[in-house]
């Protein structure tokens, strides 16, 4: 399965227009001299980040993208006309890299934001630039330079608040759909999520964030194992990670296990993945006795000697749903602040105050 999120894409930079080799001609002048103008620029090939877009399906149906060359340089000195640059639209998110050269180029996360991706060739001199004491008619000119030609992929990765992540049938689905307007599908079968989903939660009247259900993971999923490696890039941009573990699971793998198994595919992937605060979340605990539960969780929390939040929900009844969700609101606000506080920490004074 290719998942549309990622595209290969052709991108070629116009070529410059080529200088004149032009002479005057003008009427009762013998030696009118050297006159050409210069070539114009190329155009240059731009990625555009655009919110209302959400996936790269669109690159699957065009492939290449041209900008228009510059035009040649005329005789009285004319400048070529510079070409048209062209902007090709991107979802938020998306990671450019360079395919031959396996470089990255850059990275489109605000709308709005321009790339340059391809730059045009410059346009070439005009013999008006040659002449000398000892060269009063030079025929030199120079042609446009060509404009820059890449092979791109395109990557998007998820740009959400909040992670979801699990085995399958953790209960990721029905939790974003409690939450959220989200309606993945959800069923009792394994990887019945096969694509990112996305939802918008609100924590108050004007505060809300966004969480990714990503498909379900199963062991050796970073080398590749199942939905694997294409799903875990999706957790890169999140600023928190919720793990969801069944608190009674029907395979019977015991709850502390198949949080350390998931941990160590992250941490085999992206160590950095490994060092992203992480929520527990116990799901399902309508299937037992309240006390019994409580019992279970705390038994793993202490098992793990895990510190950090843990949480125990229903999204079958909304059982400690509200609870969870005003947490991470209150989480990201923090978050927030922190990184507004580091900013200003950072930032240079201006020039009149430095």
């Amino acid at each position: 399965m290719k998942f549309v999120d990622e595209a290969s894409i052709h991108v070629i930079a116009g070529r410059g227009g080529d200088g004149s080799a032009s002479f005057r001609r003008e009427k009762y002048i013998e030696y009118g001299g050297p006159d050409g103008g210069d070539g114009g620029d190329g155009g240059s090939v731009y990625l555009e980040g655009d919110s209302g877009l959400n996936t790269l399906v669109d690159f699957r149906h065009r492939r290449i993208y041209k900008a228009e060359n510059g035009v040649q340089g005329k005789g009285q000195q004319k400048y070529g006309r510079g070409g048209e640059d062209i902007y090709i639209r991107v979802p938020l998110g998306t990671v450019v890299r360079d395919e031959l050269n396996e470089v990255e180029l850059g990275d489109v996360t605000e709308h709005g934001q321009h790339l340059l991706v391809a730059r045009g060739g410059r346009g070439g001199l005009g013999n008006v630039h040659f002449k000398s004491s000892t060269n009063q008619a030079p025929r030199k000119f120079v042609p446009g330079a060509p404009g820059e030609d890449i092979q791109l992929h395109l990557e998007m990765k998820v740009l959400a608040d909040i992670g979801l992540l699990g085995f399958p049938n953790a209960g990721k689905s029905t939790f974003i759909s409690a939450v959220s307007a989200a309606r993945p599908k959800v069923a009792d079968y394994p990887f019945t999520t096969l694509y990112p989903n996305l939802g918008v939660v609100r924590v108050g009247m004007d505060s809300s964030f966004v969480i990714a259900d990503i498909p379900g993971l199963i062991e050796g999923a970073a080398e590749g194992a199942g939905l694997g490696v294409q799903f875990l890039k999706h957790l890169q941009r999140t600023k928190l990670l919720m793990h969801l573990v069944e608190i009674a699971p029907l395979d019977e793998m015991p709850p502390a296990e198949a949080i350390l198994k998931l941990h160590q595919e992250l941490v085999s992937f992206d160590r950095d993945l490994g060092e992203k605060p992480r929520w527990l979340v116990f799901t399902k605990i309508d299937v037992l006795d309240p006390e019994e539960a409580r019992s279970i969780a705390e038994g793993v929390v202490s098992e793990l000697n895990w510190t950090d939040p843990w949480f125990m929900i229903s999204s079958a009844t909304h059982t400690g749903t509200d609870e969870l969700v005003q947490s991470i609101g209150r989480k990201l606000d923090e978050m927030k602040e922190l990184e507004a506080e580091q900013k200003v920490q950072w930032d240079p004074l201006p020039e009149s105050e430095a």
